[in-house]
């Protein structure tokens, strides 16, 4: 049974998980859940640390 997901969702999954679509599409949704799961732990300290950067780099520029 195909994933549950809107076609926008599907594209920017199968782009951040280096997966093709047609494979997401079919892969199951415990496996895909998993790989979101990794995803999001490795975008996390990233996202932290890029949000404390931004400021100090747009002041670096000026």
């Amino acid at each position: 049974m195909p994933l549950q997901i809107s076609p926008e969702t599907a594209i920017t999954l199968s782009k951040q998980l280096g997966v093709p679509l047609e494979h997401l599409m079919h892969m199951p949704q415990h496996i895909l859940l998993q790989k979101i799961a990794e995803l999001s732990k490795k975008q996390q300290p990233e996202a932290t640390e890029g949000s404390a950067e931004a400021p100090d780099e747009a002041k670096d520029s000026q």
